[in-house]
């Protein structure tokens, strides 16, 4: 005798539906476009409040006066997609601002510079992930020590500010581009550079989809057979490539090396991160949401500067507020996730 299995009955008795094969859209993009729509409605809100908000310099202001922390939060991206952190690349910024002016006005050759402000920032990276993964030490410890550490030589260097006369930075410093009638400089298009290889990295190379394994499963991705010991240390090594090159656009920028300089920027630099959708504990994000998190923090103080009468601590303020807020979206989406 042959038993026939029915399909299960909806409570009305007929037959239950099939489920939806419809097109779903990423859930990963959510934070992204939660940040993306922020940064437009507080500049449609800036430009009905405030005359000239609305013209599109105020945008390209923004990316030339924080071209050098979209480079910084470039780096940090990478080392929050694997559930690290590093303390150390505000102090990293200034040491290569003040190695940058001291070996220029010893009189070396400007790519001479540039060669050895990066590999200082990348041997510092490497040196500190080596510690993290081989020792089996909290990255917050780690790069804590080496905030210190690049903090300390730059005072070993001098503890003045030192101008920077250099041809070659001063006409990069005053270079613009022109884009119809409004202008940006040679260091926004550095920023958008390291913006695209970054992104091109991280989805469409084989390290790039480690980082995210071992961010979402450090185990898992062991027993998959990843190269999790090399991804490890590799996110800090360009954590400090792009911390060095956030500091040479950064030296550029003021044109001088200064001891005390980029003080409190890796906080920014984290902000930025945070705001633009990537989760702290590691596995998923975007540079992208990175780069719009700094545009956001930029806007901010546009309104400082439009309005005139608040204090710049407000910036700190609403940075403080929004990064909350973001947190706690982040801790609702890996809640629902789960």
């Amino acid at each position: 005798m042959t038993t026939v299995i029915s399909p299960p009955e909806s409570p009305a008795g007929s037959p239950a539906p099939r489920a939806s094969r419809g097109f779903t859209f990423p859930t990963r993009f959510l934070p992204v476009i939660a940040t993306i729509a922020l940064f437009i409605a507080m500049f449609g809100v800036g430009s009905f409040r405030y005359e000239g908000f609305s013209s599109p310099q105020t945008l390209l202001s923004v990316l030339v006066d924080n071209s050098h922390l979209i480079v910084l939060a470039v780096g940090m991206t990478f080392v929050i997609l694997t559930g690290g952190i590093d303390l150390s690349v505000g102090s990293v910024v200034a040491l290569s601002t003040m190695i940058a002016a001291e070996t220029l006005r010893a009189g070396w050759a400007a790519p001479l510079v540039i060669v050895t402000v990066l590999l200082t920032g990348s041997v510092l990276g490497l040196l500190m992930g080596l510690v993290i993964h081989y020792f089996e030490i909290q990255p917050f410890i780690v790069t804590l020590a080496g905030m210190f550490l690049a903090r300390g030589l730059c005072y070993v260097i001098s503890l003045e500010s030192i101008p920077i006369k250099n041809e070659t930075f001063t006409s990069f410093a005053s270079g613009t581009i022109e884009i119809g009638d409004y202008f940006i400089t040679p260091s926004v298009i550095v920023a958008l550079v390291v913006l695209v290889i970054a992104a091109v990295v991280l989805h469409m190379t084989r390290f790039g989809r480690t980082v995210y394994a071992v961010g979402g499963s450090e185990q898992s991705a062991l027993l998959m057979g990843l190269a999790v010991a090399r991804t490890k240390v590799g996110v800090y090594v360009i954590s400090g490539f792009c911390s060095a090159l956030a500091g040479l656009l950064f030296s550029i920028y003021t044109l001088s090396g200064y001891n005390l300089g980029a003080v409190g920027m890796e906080l920014d630099a984290i902000a930025a991160v945070v705001i633009g959708g990537t989760l702290l504990t590691g596995g998923s994000g975007l540079v992208l949401g990175s780069a719009v998190g700094v545009l956001v923090l930029g806007l901010i103080q546009s309104f400082i500067s439009f309005d005139g009468t608040l204090s710049s601590w407000w910036t700190k303020i609403t940075i403080g507020v929004l990064l909350l807020v973001f947190v706690l979206i982040q801790r609702l989406f890996t809640r629902r996730t789960t």
